[in-house]
C-alpha cells in the first residue's frame, strides 16, 4: 500500500469514525481491508482508495469503516462488571423504580452481541421480578455486519465456550447446524440500533445504566471528552455508568464520580452536577 492510500484511508477512518491510526501501521491497514479488496474483485488497496473517491457516500464505505472496526468481545468479558450489576447495582435499582416499575439500558458498543445478551441474560435469570417491567434495552454499534449478527443472535461453539455458563447454554439456546442460536424471547429485549459514537445520537429516553466498555481506548482525547459528555446528558441523575477496565473519566471529565466496586470501572454523576 503506497503512502497516498495509507494517509487516506487514516483521515477518513478518523473523520468518519473517530478510529485513530497511527503512522507507521500500514501492515494493520492492510491486514483489515484485503479481504474488502478481494470481496470486490479488485487487486490492491490502491483500487479500493480510487473507487471510495470516485463515488459518493455509501457501502462500499461503509465496508471499510466495517473492516477497521475492531470487534473483540465475548460472553460476561471481564465478569466483573456483571457480577456488580447482579448483587448491588441492580437491586438497588429495583428498589429505587419500585413505583414506576420501568428500566432504562443502552450499550453503546455491542459488537456481535455478547455484550447486551449477556446483560439480558441476568436479567432474565436473576430477577424474575423485572418480568411485569418495562425495560428499554438498546444496543448499538457503528458496525452494519456486526448489527446483523446481533440480530440474527447465532454463535459458534468457540464464541460460546468464551464466558457464557453452561446452564445459560442449555436454557436460552438452540443448537443451529454447528453453531447456537439464542432463543427469541431473549433476542426480543434488547433493541439493535445503528449510532455512532462520534456523530448526531437519536433521540433515546434517559438511561439507568450505561455500558461503554472498551472502545474510548480507540479515540482521542476531545473525542473521549464529547463522548463522556453526551452520556452525562442521557443519564438519569442517579444513574450508573460502565468503562471498560482500561478506560477512566479521570483528567478527561471532572463531573463522574468512581465508584468504590472491586475491579469495576463504574461511575456515577456528581451531585453537584
Amino acid at each position: 500500500m503506497n503512502s497516498d492510500s495509507f494517509e487516506y484511508i487514516k483521515k477518513f477512518v478518523g473523520e468518519t469514525a473517530a478510529i485513530m491510526v497511527e503512522p507507521g501501521k500500514e501492515y494493520f491497514v492492510e491486514n483489515r481491508l484485503m479481504p474488502v479488496v478481494r470481496a470486490e474483485g479488485m487487486q490492491t488497496i490502491e483500487q479500493l482508495v480510487n473507487l471510495m473517491q470516485n463515488r459518493p457516500f455509501g457501502t462500499i464505505h461503509h465496508k471499510v469503516v466495517d473492516a477497521m472496526t475492531t470487534n473483540e468481545t465475548l460472553f460476561f468479558r471481564d465478569i466483573y462488571p456483571f457480577e456488580s450489576l447482579k448483587k448491588i447495582i441492580i437491586p438497588e435499582l429495583i428498589q429505587k423504580r419500585a413505583n414506576e416499575k420501568a428500566l432504562n439500558i443502552w450499550c453503546g458498543a455491542s459488537s456481535s452481541g455478547q455484550e447486551p445478551y449477556s446483560l439480558a441474560l441476568l436479567l432474565r435469570e436473576t430477577f424474575p421480578q423485572l418480568k411485569d417491567w418495562r425495560i428499554t434495552f438498546i444496543a448499538s454499534d457503528i458496525s452494519d455486519s456486526m448489527l446483523e449478527r446481533c440480530k440474527a443472535g447465532v454463535y459458534t461453539q468457540l464464541e460460546v465456550n468464551r464466558g457464557l455458563p453452561a446452564i445459560y447454554l442449555a436454557k436460552y439456546f438452540e443448537k443451529s447446524g454447528p453453531d447456537w442460536k439464542l432463543k427469541d424471547d431473549i433476542k426480543k429485549m434488547v433493541d439493535f440500533k445503528k449510532i455512532n459514537l462520534v456523530g448526531n445520537w437519536p433521540l433515546m429516553p434517559k438511561m439507568d445504566i450505561v455500558l461503554v466498555r472498551n472502545v474510548l481506548i480507540y479515540f482521542d482525547v476531545d473525542v473521549k471528552k464529547a463522548i463522556l459528555k453526551k452520556v452525562r446528558e442521557l443519564m438519569k441523575p442517579d444513574g450508573y455508568f460502565f468503562l471498560g477496565g482500561g478506560e477512566t473519566t479521570l483528567m478527561l471529565d471532572d463531573n463522574f464520580d468512581r465508584l468504590n466496586l472491586d475491579r469495576v470501572s463504574c461511575y456515577t454523576i456528581k451531585s453537584s452536577v
